[in-house]
């Protein structure tokens, strides 16, 4: 017959596993905390080396410190400033063929969106595009008339309104056609547009562009996961594209 286990060893047993456990989580809890202590002596050793090398700047260096980051502040705003003249910060509309080529001349970062009277996708593309620009002073936005442009829509191959292309120094580097690469829906927020022009590199953003749009999952989940399979190479550059607008050519007379 088998043999029973006296209920007081049935006891022992599992007051040891339970002791065991407790060692267990005992012992994660206790690795946790040193891996945050850790950590947080590294941060402070970091603050510490900052303080200090602060703390050893003379007058003199504190002095070329801030010299410097105010030549960096001139810079910047020198450039924004050259920038609006050539008419960044605005979604602005080229009337013909040859201010086109004018505006792909003289900014080197630049995106035009080839558009149709009345097409409701061309009137969803200026709304965003009309958010973007001012926020974009990096590089020129517009849009032109694709009715009245026949040479560029046959040099550039637009078929499909609205197309936007990007330009980099004279070069056509990539085509925005429709919205299959923003997802398929008319809906789409900005800020997915935003990515997609960030890809490559036309727009600068502050974050990783090969994550997908920003946004809560929701906006990932439907429009990043979508873009990604639709075009598997959406961030490979295009520096060695074909369609150079040939800037220093009669073309534009």
């Amino acid at each position: 017959a088998a043999k029973t286990i006296p209920h007081h060893r049935e006891g022992n047993q599992q007051r040891e596993a339970e002791t065991g456990m407790a060692d267990q989580v005992a012992m994660m809890q206790a690795q946790l905390e040193q891996q945050i202590l850790n950590v947080a002596q590294t941060v402070e050793d970091q603050l510490d080396a900052q303080a200090k090398a602060l703390d050893d700047l003379d007058d003199d260096g504190l002095e070329k410190l801030r010299e410097k980051r105010m030549q960096q502040m001139r810079k910047a705003n020198e450039q924004k400033a050259e920038w609006r003249k050539l008419g960044h910060g605005q979604y602005q509309e080229l009337t013909n063929e040859k201010e086109f080529f004018e505006a792909a001349k003289a900014s080197e970062w630049m995106l035009c969106h080839f558009y149709r009277s009345l097409t409701k996708r061309c009137e969803i593309v200026d709304k965003h595009l009309g958010l973007l620009a001012p926020k974009h002073i990096e590089a020129r936005c517009c849009r032109i008339n694709a009715e009245k442009s026949p040479f560029l829509v046959e040099k550039l191959l637009v078929v499909v309104l609205p197309t936007i292309a990007l330009v980099h120094k004279g070069k056509v580097i990539d085509y925005i056609v429709g919205f299959d690469d923003i997802g398929g829906h008319d809906d789409f927020p900005t800020e997915v547009l935003e990515w997609r022009i960030a890809c490559q590199g036309v727009f600068k953003v502050d974050y990783d562009v090969h994550d997908g749009p920003p946004g809560d999952g929701n906006v990932k989940q439907r429009y990043g996961g979508k873009m990604v399979k639709a075009r598997p190479g959406i961030w490979q550059k295009h520096d060695d594209s074909d369609d150079d607008l040939g800037l220093d050519s009669d073309e534009d007379d």
